[in-house]
């Protein structure tokens, strides 16, 4: 028989566990028996196709093509290098990826879900991997289903499993045996691994873990593929683009030189070195680099990031919608003042015996049942049990109506000595709705108007402190029809210490925060005081009776809503959408979900539920509404390097192209021969050493300091604008200015010219380094990797040409006139670079 055709003392006897759960010697052995609770996946990076991916890019094309040519030609010097470099910007490749890949798997163990279970007696949190069959898993609302599971407690509790059957209308699951043989939809007693918890919670049995699961066994099917960012397509495209028109400008020129007479092997390999000269090699594993480092930085600074397009859109965000309670706030609250028997009394200044039966509801609709994850994570529920810490009472649950965030109320069934009766806790406006009776010392009577203006007035002066009110109420019977109003409590919770900072940070940066809370307007606007929001709010019930028209104009001016619900977010985020802003919005719950898909960024807190997780973009580790500020600080930071390297790139290989290019046509000749300045083994080096290295350390660049007081960044904006290839442009016309004037005055000596020009081309492409980072107002020496990128790249240039490695690159040692001269020309590049960029910001007023 199955497990779900058994009872529950069956299963129990079958698993040999308890109500108290497993104990830590049984789950040694039993993880040692059945193994972790994963899927099986692919555990390790794929080496070889990793290496061999390397090969498929039109830059390797093309450096395959220059080594055959040379081959062809005779050149073996040059094919000996070339194919050198062909096999060490392969491994260089390989090795940057394969640490962005580890960095990035490391990154997904920090998004393990977390799954709640009682062991020994206690409930506890514990990785999800470690479940092992016989524990027992507590179940709540918006959680994934870790393993599956025999329902031992079941209220209001509904499943998703369309990932199963494909259905995606909610199950309704119980506690009960199925006697005869179902399929997956008919086991109305489990709950299987993958599907997600819509409504209730319960208390399962795991009966099947890892690949034993009924998803093992679909496992396979569902495995997911890592997709490129928007970002890396882009520049994907920009390589390609740039190589197919470094194709054809190499034939043009070949067809030039050939129709002017000149020697057909000599102008073939001066197409070759174009197009080897015109091709930024670095440039995809730059930016796989720089995206895996940014991310582990903000991993460093709390934010966890799930999907790294975001990385690229915090740049762009103009608003921010956060959550009130444990975002801005501290998620630390404590019961201080109370409203009861028509008395506001201090918490400190109450006993039991002043009113027992406030101090039985607030308990019972609190604090009955043995293991609840409530009392072990919600703020509000600790806040609770420590009030009435010192009120016991055998009770026992007899059912529960779990609380959602649209009816805006809980409420538990209790069985004292054989009578049972409902134990509420509610929002006030709800409880003035539900209520019809009133409780004052031992007299219950109908509530009247007079009794609610009191209990609403209550309620506004503890909101207008910033307390967070609760109103609690019990049931004459079991029907829920006779509700009656036993009192409030006003709970503390403060502003983080730092958020009031963080928003003026935001300002700075031009981006706007809004809140977004449950909670009551008053107590809203109490908190937005005194953390510098303003205080314009729109209620749920106000935002219900507006039109998108109205609601797209108010939002404008809208600093908190208040008393929302999840569906509320998802009109607020698309009023502000039709607005133009690029929205982050924080969510914890699972009818956050929709919003946090439909969000630029969708952001999770570190205690919402798995559905909101697994829908969200990036996740607070700790909560904090400063760390997605950092996180928009160090994504501004990541885009700015990524423009730093790649201007940098661009602008270094136009200098080649275009110095090769006007040698063609001004014709340069030795003993009637066509002298070119460069030959393709010294441009691949130029490309893979000397400009690789400075490239890898822009990518890992500290933020500019003013990076937070510029405005958002238009997500429309082109990676390469029109700013900056003006700059790529100006940059390539000086380099060939110089170096052409260079290669001229050192001929007819052909080997010493070509040295002049590689030499100069290296130290100016260094000299571009500081003119790039100086617009972004760094500190000169404030990069460490990037000091020693250049110092390693000048050295290793040094011992080119000094050592005997030079005949290999065809090169002869330089005397000291000759680093005069470099030095000389080197300072006009910088002035006039420093100069053209002067110039665009002052056409432009922004940055290239």
């Amino acid at each position: 028989m199955e497990f779900y055709q058994l009872s529950k003392s069956q299963v129990f006897e079958e698993l040999h566990t308890s109500e108290n759960g497993l104990d830590e010697d049984e789950i040694t052995l039993r993880l040692e028996k059945y193994g972790n609770n994963k899927l099986r996946e692919e555990e390790s990076i794929k080496v070889l196709k990793l290496l061999i991916s390397q090969f498929n890019s039109i830059v390797v094309y093309i450096l395959m093509g220059a080594f055959l040519i040379s081959l062809f030609l005779g050149e073996k010097l040059d094919a000996i290098v070339i194919g050198s470099i062909i096999v060490l910007n392969t491994f260089l490749g390989f090795f940057q990826e394969y640490k962005a890949e580890k960095s990035i798997r490391t990154l997904k163990k920090f998004s393990m879900p977390k799954s709640f279970v009682v062991r020994n007696g206690k409930a506890s949190e514990i990785n999800t991997d470690l479940l092992v069959p016989g524990d027992l898993v507590l179940l709540e609302s918006g959680s994934f289903v870790p393993a599956d599971c025999y329902l031992i407690e079941a209220y209001e509790l509904k499943t998703d499993e369309s990932l199963l059957t494909g259905e995606s209308t909610p199950v309704q699951k119980k506690v009960c045996t199925v006697s005869s043989a179902k399929d997956i939809g008919g086991r109305e007693n489990i709950v299987f691994s993958g599907s997600t918890i819509v409504n209730g919670r319960g208390k399962g049995i795991v009966v099947a873990t890892g690949m034993d699961t009924q998803v093992g066994k679909i496992a396979e099917m569902i495995q997911e593929e890592e997709e490129q960012t928007p970002l890396q397509k882009k520049l994907d495209k920009l390589g390609t683009s740039l190589g197919i028109a470094v194709v054809i400008i190499a034939f043009i020129i070949l067809g030039t030189g050939i129709f002017r007479g000149e020697d057909i092997i000599t102008m073939v390999l001066v197409s070759m070195s174009i197009a080897v000269a015109a091709i930024p090699e670095g440039l995809p594993a730059v930016v796989t680099i720089s995206l895996a480092f940014g991310v582990q930085m903000m991993l460093k600074k709390n934010v966890l990031v799930r999907r790294l397009s975001s990385v690229e859109t915090l740049g762009s965000t103009t608003v921010i919608a956060a959550d009130k309670t444990g975002t801005l706030t501290q998620n630390k609250m404590t019961v201080v003042e109370v409203y009861v028997n028509e008395k506001e009394i201090n918490s400190k200044d109450i006993l039991l015996k002043d009113a027992p039966k406030f101090f039985e509801t607030i308990y019972l609709s609190n604090d009955v049942g043995e293991h609840r994850i409530e009392k072990l994570t919600d703020p509000a529920d600790i806040a609770l049990s420590n009030f009435v810490s010192n009120n016991k009472i055998d009770a026992k649950k007899a059912d529960e109506d779990p609380f959602t965030s649209e009816k805006k109320y809980s409420a538990v069934l209790c069985d004292i000595k054989g009578k049972k009766f409902w134990n509420y806790k509610l929002a006030v406006e709800v409880a003035m709705k539900m209520c019809r009776c009133i409780q004052i010392g031992d007299m219950i009577r109908a509530i009247n108007e007079k009794d609610k203006a009191r209990i609403i007035e209550a309620n506004d002066k503890m909101a207008s402190k910033a307390l967070r009110v609760l109103a609690f109420a019990y049931s004459l019977d079991e029907t829920k029809k006779e509700l009656v109003f036993i009192g409030l409590t006003g709970m503390i919770d403060p502003p983080r210490p730092d958020v009031k900072k963080s928003i003026e940070d935001c300002r700075s940066a031009g981006i706007k925060v809004i809140m977004v809370t449950g909670d009551h307007k008053i107590t809203a606007q109490a908190i937005a005081r005194q953390i510098g929001l303003g205080d314009k709010v729109i209620t749920g019930d106000e935002l219900e009776s507006m039109n998108e028209d109205t609601l797209k104009d108010r939002v404008r001016f809208t600093d908190i809503f208040a008393r929302v619900n999840p569906s509320h977010k998802v009109r607020i985020l698309d009023a502000l959408k039709a607005n133009g802003e690029i929205v982050a919005m924080t969510g914890d719950g699972i009818n956050d979900a929709p919003a946090l898909k439909k969000a630029d960024i969708g952001v999770a807190v570190g205690t919402a539920t798995d559905v909101a997780k697994e829908s969200s973009d990036m996740v607070l580790l700790d909560n904090d509404f400063s760390s997605i500020a950092k996180a928009v600080e160090e994504g501004r930071g990541i885009y700015d390097n990524i423009k730093k390297f790649v201007n940098y790139l661009l602008s270094s290989n136009m200098g080649e192209v275009m110095i090769l290019f006007f040698a063609i046509l001004l014709a340069f000749k030795v003993d009637n021969m066509v002298i070119i300045p460069l030959t393709a083994v010294q441009i691949l080096w130029i490309n893979l050493v000397t400009d690789g290295l400075p490239a890898l350390a822009l990518g890992v660049d500290n933020a500019a300091k003013d990076v937070m007081n510029r405005k958002p960044r238009d997500p429309k904006e082109k990676i390469v604008d029109k700013n900056m290839w003006f700059s790529i442009f100006m940059v390539g016309i000086t380099i060939t200015i110089a170096c052409l004037i260079l290669f001229k005055l050192n001929l007819p000596d052909v080997m010493k010219a070509q040295t002049m020009v590689f030499t100069s081309l290296v130290v100016f492409e260094l000299g571009r380094v500081y003119m790039i980072r100086s617009q972004y107002q760094l500190e000169m020496f404030s990069n460490k990797w990037l000091i020693g990128a250049v110092l390693s790249s000048f050295i290793l240039q040094l011992i080119v040409i000094y050592t005997p490695l030079r005949s290999y690159f065809d090169v002869v040692p330089l005397n000291l006139i000759d680093w005069v001269l470099i030095l000389v020309a080197l300072a006009i590049f910088i002035t006039v670079g420093l100069l053209g960029f002067t110039l665009i910001k002052r056409v432009t007023h922004e940055f290239d």
